[in-house]
């Protein structure tokens, strides 16, 4: 376990054979896909070989990032509990699984998960450890996806769920649109000029080298403050380091209403004198999921709209220019859970204890 300074507690490969398949839930030309396999065997993230015998029928995703990829391969149908409520209610059908969480609307009750009698349990690399032994000693399997450092992280997390859940040409399918989608996003940002972006995740918190966030930034055209400024993974930056490294552009989740960053910030860099100070989806960019294209569509939209409206119909922002993720509903505002969402949710709380994995 490790504590990041001030403010918080905790809230917040792939092995498939080649086949003919059907597509999955992004739409697009029928063509080769994989398909699944049983019994399939994977190592997650806690060193554990985890087989799953047969396709499972009853999944519980314990976290919202865990949802997210489920709805987005194809698998919303088997889901059957999740926590529901403000981090999951921008999926459609968000309240037809059972609601897993305590009355918080975070803390996995244990009991609730036992008693749906799951196939398959998917915990993201943030849920808790002595939770997951629980789990696997009431009989249950479970499997705690790896920690998404990267974009590309999350892609291989999308393939293992697909291919633990019975949906490998679903998962193959949404990760070529992820793929193409950020291919041209890539290909309009080349050669531009790349602002410097600071992402504010209140309390003076910032994504540093290493990171998802990181990666997200650079993929749209950016270069992470952060990771200029020394920060590794998620921690603290003065106001004096901000102002010296002059970000172009402050970026912040939309779960605060004002930008979480001083007026002296604000007055005395680039971002703020430009007003280049932009509010994001912190559901599509805090969760480690596939919809993390549209926070990436949209950052790059704003730091090169020119370039950008060159991209086609190959880049969207998923508001309304391009196709919408199947079975979701975009423009609600809530945090998801992974690393990043879950630090994200405890400072915009003011609460502290941060583990990273």
């Amino acid at each position: 376990m490790r504590t990041v300074a001030t403010v918080v507690v905790t809230l917040l490969v792939l092995t498939s054979s080649l086949g003919m398949g059907v597509v999955g839930t992004h739409g697009g030309v029928a063509a080769a896909q994989p398909e699944c396999e049983f019994p399939t065997t994977v190592t997650d993230a806690t060193g554990e070989e985890i087989t799953v015998e047969e396709e499972p029928e009853r999944i519980v995703a314990m976290q919202p990032s865990d949802a997210q990829i489920l709805w987005e391969i194809g698998a919303r149908e088997k889901v059957v509990g999740m926590p529901v409520g403000q981090y999951t209610d921008y999926l459609e059908g968000h309240d037809e699984p059972a609601d897993i969480s305590e009355d918080d609307g975070i803390t996995v009750s244990t009991e609730r998960v036992i008693d749906l009698e799951p196939d398959l349990v998917l915990a993201s690399a943030v849920a808790d450890e002595e939770q997951v032994r629980q789990l696997r000693e009431a009989g249950l399997t479970v499997y705690q996806t790896q920690d998404a450092t990267s974009i590309d992280d999350v892609k291989a997390n999308t393939e293992t769920v697909g291919q633990l859940t019975g949906e490998c040409a679903g998962a193959a399918e949404t990760v070529d649109w992820m793929n193409e989608e950020i291919g041209a996003i890539e290909e309009a940002a080349e050669g531009e000029q790349r602002p410097t972006v600071l992402y504010a995740m209140g309390d003076g918190f910032t994504a540093g080298e290493g990171t998802f966030i990181a990666d997200v930034v650079e993929t749209a055209g950016g270069e992470n403050l952060g990771s200029e400024a020394g920060i590794e993974f998620y921690g603290q930056i003065s106001e004096e380091v901000v102002v010296s490294e002059d970000p172009d552009w402050i970026v912040y989740p939309d779960n605060f209403e004002e930008p979480p960053v001083s007026e002296q910030v604000i007055e005395s860099t680039t971002a703020g004198q430009e007003d280049q100070v932009v509010q994001v989806d912190s559901n599509r960019l805090n969760q480690p999921g596939p919809q993390v294209v549209y926070a990436i569509g949209t950052l790059a939209e704003t730091f090169h709209p020119d370039a950008y409206a060159t991209a086609g119909d190959g880049a969207s922002t998923g508001e309304g220019d391009g196709e919408q993720p199947a079975d979701t509903d975009a423009g609600e505002d809530q945090p998801g859970f992974g690393v990043v969402a879950a630090l994200a949710a405890l400072v915009a709380a003011g609460v502290l204890l941060f583990r990273r994995r």
